[in-house]
């Protein structure tokens, strides 16, 4: 598909930390365009979904903070991105928190009736808001883009589920709470724990991966929290967790998605520009997309 319609989500209403709406500027400051286009696409960027920050926080459910504003935001997204499916564009989402992704998967699912989801993290967003710790809905996408949770972020779009456990694969994992841990064991989708991208290398991890979300589907999509690789490679993260994947690593997985032609659909998240080194979080996320859509050395 040559042309990729970009959408920013700057919210922060899913995570616990503020900063991380500053993202999809970020990434733009990065020269995410030019680097697109640079590669031969037709780029559209079609500018920020509008986000109300509420002046006073006021948590009516504490196990689902800002679910109003989120349910607002993710109506809003899966509408552009349905749009820009229907009008031949590849959806790249900017975030924003990993919130944005209920919203994302709404809009592609309306397209794609047995996704394939790949989801680049640190953590599982396999909470719901009877297990979370925090009650931020950026620990929760994943869980209720496979119908589990709360009704009214579940049926978001008027079907659920969006997406099937068999069509899903977390990588990088390394943090994940007693509830993600029970429903990932209970449900059966398949984690790539640092553990084993260890023992079995990036590269068939992927290619096992590939396997997975190309077996029966009709679209793959890309979900990558900047959190799964290492703090020392992407340092501005509201959630860092030590021991992630190495830039190269990282580099190599969207390589070989690139190389694959599996790829309908994406989404960078949780740059946070505040908690950053000299933008260097969201020069890494463009620097991994220019991989992810065919970059090269030679």
């Amino acid at each position: 598909m040559n042309k990729i319609g970009i959408i920013g989500v700057p919210m922060d209403l899913g995570a616990g930390r503020r900063g991380v709406d500053m993202g999809p500027s970020a990434i733009r400051y990065a020269g995410i365009q030019k680097r697109l286009t640079n590669l031969g696409y037709h780029v559209e960027d079609f500018g920020d979904i509008a986000v109300n920050h509420p002046e006073i926080e006021v948590h009516h459910n504490p196990s689902l903070k800002h679910v109003d504003e989120i349910i607002e935001v993710s109506k809003n997204l899966a509408e552009s991105v349905s749009d820009r499916i229907d009008e031949g564009y590849f959806p790249l989402i900017l975030g924003g928190d990993h919130s944005i992704s209920i919203g994302s998967i709404a809009g592609i699912a309306k397209h794609k009736k047995n996704l394939g989801v790949i989801w680049f993290d640190a953590h599982g967003d396999m909470n719901t808001d009877q297990t979370t710790p925090s009650g931020n809905i950026h620990g929760m996408p994943l869980a209720i883009g496979l119908g589990l949770g709360h009704s009214s972020l579940v049926n978001l779009g008027g079907f659920s589920p969006k997406i099937k456990p068999e069509h899903v694969v977390i990588i990088g994992a390394r943090d994940l709470d007693e509830g993600e841990k029970d429903l990932i064991k209970k449900i059966g989708i398949k984690v790539f724990t640092m553990h084993e991208i260890d023992r079995m290398g990036m590269a068939a991890v992927m290619e096992e991966t590939l396997q997975i979300v190309t077996k029966g589907t009709d679209g793959v999509h890309l979900s990558l929290d900047l959190d799964g690789l290492d703090p020392l490679y992407a340092p501005g993260v509201g959630t860092p967790v030590v021991g992630g994947l190495t830039y190269r690593e990282s580099h190599l997985a969207m390589e070989m998605l690139a190389e694959s032609g599996a790829l309908t659909s994406a989404e960078f998240v949780e740059v946070n520009p505040i908690l950053d080194r000299e933008n260097s979080t969201a020069k890494a996320a463009v620097a991994l997309i220019g991989s992810l859509f065919g970059e090269k050395l030679l």
